[in-house]
């Protein structure tokens, strides 16, 4: 019987230009190398110990993280424009789909840096209304992919218990850091309840973030202990734990430094012991973290680990730890806590400069942005003919 011929694709009236076809395999990871330069920026000037030249250092890395959330926003829009099959292929892909709390965290990132590093180039009331919009945007998509991918994982994605990584963390830690840096803009607000509202809503991202969180982290962990240790590549994503650690110390910290005046007293005293109180014993379990999978990056080394965007998670996560080692620096009065601080921020400076200059190699060379490679074929099962014949 004669069927009738499939009818032939029609010509797109819009095809890709070179530059589109370059971003086809851009994916919301890539953010990552925003969130990690802004937290050089960040950290080092919340340093609690003063640096000659620091600020301004930190002023010019700011400007870089700005830069480059420009230019990531116009490349992913392309992305989205020309390779929409991509990106919602992305979507449906339950080790891609995570990353897209990194948008969120990038926005806040760098709108939190601009009142911290950024003040003394954009002048105050710039730099204010530069964080107030990415901080509302950052928020926005921050809870809306703490929601989605949730969902996703649950009706969509097929997912097993062995393969759980710490980037399911990253939808989830996406309203800690709203929390931890809200409060930056809690001082020029107007008096009353506009500056109290927006402080308890900050401490609300901070709950709904944190409970997320302890859901989840226990499903990491228990992959660990019964699978084993993660694939090369991937094992510098056991850094994303130090995330929520080191962004709740930030958050109750930065709780108890504008809380006086804007929150009842005996609630302003309340902030401040829950700085201390809560700050200690979870940094305590950060540097546990931090020792743990040092090793596992160490092993992983060894064994032949070589870059990949994965790297990027040496960054932020620790910037985090120093911006709670600082706070906990302020709030105990602890020299201890200063040394901690800088500590941290020299593994971190180093750690973003080495993934910085991978980075862009990998965009020289092409490498970072080809397709990716196709697994390779799994093993034929063996037989009773293969074993005789290996037995020869």
């Amino acid at each position: 019987m004669l069927t009738a011929a499939p009818p032939l694709p029609r010509a797109t009236a819009h095809p890709p230009r070179p530059r589109a076809t370059a971003v086809r395999h851009l994916g919301p990871n890539w953010y990552a190398t925003v969130m990690g330069t802004a937290a050089v920026a960040t950290a080092g000037a919340a340093l609690p110990l003063p640096v000659a030249g620091l600020r301004t250092l930190c002023a010019a890395v700011w400007a870089l993280s700005l830069v480059l959330l420009l230019v990531l926003l116009g490349a992913r829009a392309l992305h989205w424009r020309h390779h929409s099959d991509q990106a919602r292929a992305h979507l449906l892909d339950p080790a891609v789909a995570p990353f897209y709390g990194c948008l969120s965290m990038a926005l806040l990132a760098v709108g939190g840096g601009a009142l911290t590093a950024g003040r003394d180039w954009l002048g105050t009331p710039a730099a204010v209304a530069l964080d107030a919009v990415l901080f509302g945007a950052g928020t926005v998509v921050g809870l809306g992919a703490a929601v989605a991918v949730p969902y996703l994982m649950v009706v969509r994605h097929r997912v097993e218990p062995g393969q759980a990584t710490p980037v399911w963390l990253l939808p989830v830690v996406a309203p800690m850091v709203s929390a931890a840096l809200g409060p930056l803009l809690v001082p020029h607000l107007p008096p009353g309840q506009a500056r109290e509202t927006l402080l308890l809503a900050c401490f609300a991202l901070f709950g709904l973030s944190l409970s997320a969180t302890l859901l989840m982290l226990p499903v990491v962990f228990g992959r660990l202990l019964t699978g084993g240790p993660l694939p090369l590549a991937l094992t510098p994503a056991l850094f994303l734990v130090l995330g929520p650690l080191g962004q709740s110390t930030t958050a109750v910290g930065a709780f108890a430094d504008v809380a006086p005046g804007v929150v009842p007293a005996h609630h302003s005293q309340a902030f401040g012991v829950l700085a201390v109180l809560y700050g200690v014993p979870v940094m305590g379990f950060a540097l546990l973290w931090l020792g743990l999978a040092t090793a596992h990056v160490v092993r992983a080394r060894r064994h032949g680990m070589r870059f990949a965007m994965t790297w990027w998670a040496f960054t932020f996560p620790v910037g985090t730890c120093v911006t709670g080692a600082g706070s906990l620096a302020r709030h105990t009065g602890l020299p201890a806590y200063d040394w901690l601080a800088a500590g941290l921020y020299a593994v971190l400076v180093a750690a973003w400069g080495a993934a910085a200059v991978h980075t862009v190699r990998g965009l020289v060379s092409g490498e970072l942005l080809a397709a990716p490679r196709p697994a390779p074929p799994a093993p034929r099962p063996a037989t009773a003919r293969t074993r005789s014949g290996a037995a020869r």
